[in-house]
């Protein structure tokens, strides 16, 4: 077992709090709900055999990336990667990026430890943390070349619509955290959510559509389909790629 323990993740309790947002002073529902499941054997062996290789515990200070990564390279940030399919589809074809992940769910973020482990990547590090406190608190201005936020929670209902992430106040800040040119590429295969990303995206003086306002895009090389979303298109459900550029 290594010494460095693994993160300890907000509390269903913590989940129900309204959290900071990029505004000190102001606060927000929170995008999720942490449904904890139960780590497997192996889960819990990722954690102990290779958080401390992979995992970045949050300090609510911001990070020295080329000390993380020892190196200089483009950075990309992928917020609520779930069980790490497409980032680590990522780190086999990027690396000459630096790849920072970002998940609250410790089962995913178990599973893909191990799966770095077992590809031997070093080009990657894990958060299991608020997206929103990591963006705020340890990213600086200017250090992303790219965000993406693949199918996150629709919350589909009209009364949850509050919780959804992509919200005026956290664009601002992810829009923050990109260099001037970066891109910001977010998926949802749910077209109501769609609808809401144009809304809020074409409302931000600091982007740009990189096809034309509200303007999808096929799905681009370096984003995998995956098994779930394989299944939807077959059945005729929709998918939309947004690529916005940090003007």
């Amino acid at each position: 077992m290594s010494e460095k323990q693994p993160p300890t993740p907000p509390t269903p309790a913590d989940a129900q709090r309204r959290p900071f947002t990029g505004e000190p002073g102001r606060r927000q529902v929170r995008s999720f709900v942490l449904r904890e499941g139960r780590l497997t054997p192996a889960q819990k062996r990722a954690f102990d055999q290779h958080w401390s290789r992979y995992g970045l515990d949050y300090q609510g200070t911001v990070r020295d990336l080329d000390a993380v990564f020892a190196r200089r390279a483009e950075r990309v940030l992928e917020i609520g990667f779930g069980n790490g399919e497409a980032l680590r589809f990522a780190a086999g074809n990027e690396a000459h990026r630096d790849l920072i992940g970002v998940e609250v769910h410790r089962p995913g973020v178990g599973r893909l430890l191990n799966a770095l482990a077992d590809d031997a990547r070093e080009h990657v590090r894990l958060y299991c943390h608020d997206a929103v406190e990591v963006l705020r608190d340890e990213i600086a201005p200017g250090a992303l070349d790219e965000v993406r936020i693949f199918f996150p929670d629709p919350w589909h209902k009209k009364r949850h619509h509050k919780r959804r992430l992509v919200q005026p106040a956290f664009v601002g800040l992810v829009v923050s955290r990109l260099k001037p040119g970066g891109l910001l590429h977010l998926a949802t295969d749910w077209e109501g959510y769609a609808e809401h990303m144009f809304d809020v995206l074409e409302a931000e003086p600091a982007l740009r559509n990189t096809l034309g306002p509200r303007t999808a895009a096929e799905r681009p090389s370096w984003r995998p389909q995956t098994h779930f979303e394989q299944r939807g298109v077959r059945l005729g459900h929709g998918v939309w790629d947004l690529l916005y550029e940090r003007t």
